[in-house]
């Protein structure tokens, strides 16, 4: 089967490849296409594709995904020009994020009320991250203007990582509240997860640095092997922790974020661990429409339908608008950054983290509820992206208000290549 899911992998990206240059600008984007693609392939189409959702194969990618995306994400964010210039993306992770869990658990505790207190903070929290890879035609349009779409795109680079510790915690609560003999170890798993992980990481990450530049400079590391460094790093990272007991992803996350803070050697490195995490990222939305799409539309009721729709509104939208008052930004420049928020690969792999932790389909709704949201996003954002940044971008690309400030560029999740 999974020869058969990699067969269907390389069609399609070389059917897409094929016709990449007509349709990049156009509401046609790789995730939509992958996602239909696997919807066609999958249980609900010719049925070439029937795994079940807790197939060993489906978690083994989903962790070694979430391991190398956690890693180039914080690598491409460099902290100094992050203080210093992006005070909007530093709003929006430091107030837009924890109002955007705490709405999304009101809606979700009034929606869902036969779910617990704890149950629907773990989803808000899965749902909180946001993936501007889905909407890739708003950040790299030169014609917006560079701080609205970095505030995007170093936004996406930092909260899947900031969220993750908040996942970890939420989800060990929410399955203590389950199993009350059990509270005290699902208490200091979670303290151990959130502990460990991060000093693991960063040790790993300023040694791991040093190394690859020391090999740079000596000559004693070939180029190939300086580009296969950076995911040693990674895995590295995520096994060291969890060897003992801390969490890998955060560990991983961490050693990106310190790895990429202080070694020279990382820009050498950054644009092929980004070209391994999108191939994995692409079977990722390849299992998504062909095995967890069909799953959640066939659990979906109303109530499911109407948060996922509120998820990337409302729940979305209301906090950006408040995080960023007192910028001086116009207040469609506000709306257009709450409506650029998707919902992508975080919050599938999120998920599917859940779904290995819990048992007896423990959290099933909830799992269910964020495939639903990931959906809507993909196609509603992609479809949305070009035509909508292309529209803002005749508004206000004169640069003549706060949004025309000039801010240091960083590097996207899907570089732009010439």
């Amino acid at each position: 089967m999974s020869t058969l899911i990699l067969f269907l992998l390389a069609i399609g990206i070389l059917g897409f490849g094929l016709i990449s240059g007509k349709v990049q600008r156009s509401i046609i984007t790789l995730p939509i296409v992958f996602v239909a693609f696997g919807y066609l392939v999958g249980g609900s189409g010719l049925g070439l594709v029937e795994l079940p959702m807790d197939d060993a194969l489906i978690h083994l990618l989903a962790e070694l995904t979430l391991v190398v995306v956690l890693f180039t994400d914080a690598s491409r964010i460099d902290l100094k020009i992050l203080r210093r210039e992006h005070d909007l993306p530093v709003r929006l992770l430091s107030f837009g994020l924890p109002l955007t869990v705490i709405l999304g658990t009101v809606v979700g505790a009034v929606l869902f009320p036969h779910l617990g207190i704890w149950e629907v903070a773990l989803l808000a929290a899965i749902l909180a991250p946001t993936d501007a890879a889905l909407g890739q035609a708003v950040v790299s349009n030169p014609k917006v203007p560079v701080r609205i779409r970095q505030a995007l795109n170093v936004e996406s680079g930092l909260n899947d990582g900031i969220a993750l510790p908040a996942v970890l915690v939420l989800l060990s609560i929410a399955c203590a509240t389950g199993q009350p003999d059990n509270f005290g170890y699902w208490i200091r798993f979670a303290a151990l997860q959130v502990t460990l992980g991060p000093l693991v990481g960063i040790a790993v990450g300023v040694a791991g640095g040093k190394l690859l530049d020391w090999g740079t400079k000596s000559r004693w590391m070939s180029q190939s092997f300086l580009e296969l460094g950076a995911l040693g790093i990674a895995l590295l990272a995520f096994s060291s922790a969890e060897l003992v007991h801390g969490n890998g992803f955060i560990a991983a996350f961490c050693a990106g974020l310190a790895m990429g803070n202080t070694s020279k050697a990382i820009c050498k490195v950054y644009e092929f661990a980004e070209t391994e995490g999108q191939f994995m990222t692409l079977l990722v939305f390849l299992i998504f429409g062909g095995v967890l799409v069909p799953q959640a539309i066939a659990h979906a009721n109303a109530s499911m339908w109407l948060y996922a729709f509120l998820s990337l509104t409302l729940i979305r939208i209301v906090p950006v608008l408040i995080a960023l008052i007192g910028k001086g930004l116009r207040f469609d420049t506000r709306l257009f950054l709450g409506w650029f928020g998707p919902r992508g690969i975080a919050s599938i792999l999120f998920a599917l983290l859940v779904v290995e932790e819990a048992t007896g389909g423990q959290h099933e709704e909830l799992v269910h509820i964020v495939y639903l949201t990931v959906l809507l996003s993909v196609i509603a954002h992609g479809v949305s992206a070009y035509p909508g940044s292309a529209a803002y971008a005749r508004r206000h690309g004169d640069g003549d208000h706060a949004e025309g400030a000039g801010v240091t560029e960083m590097p996207l999740r899907l570089p732009e290549r010439g």
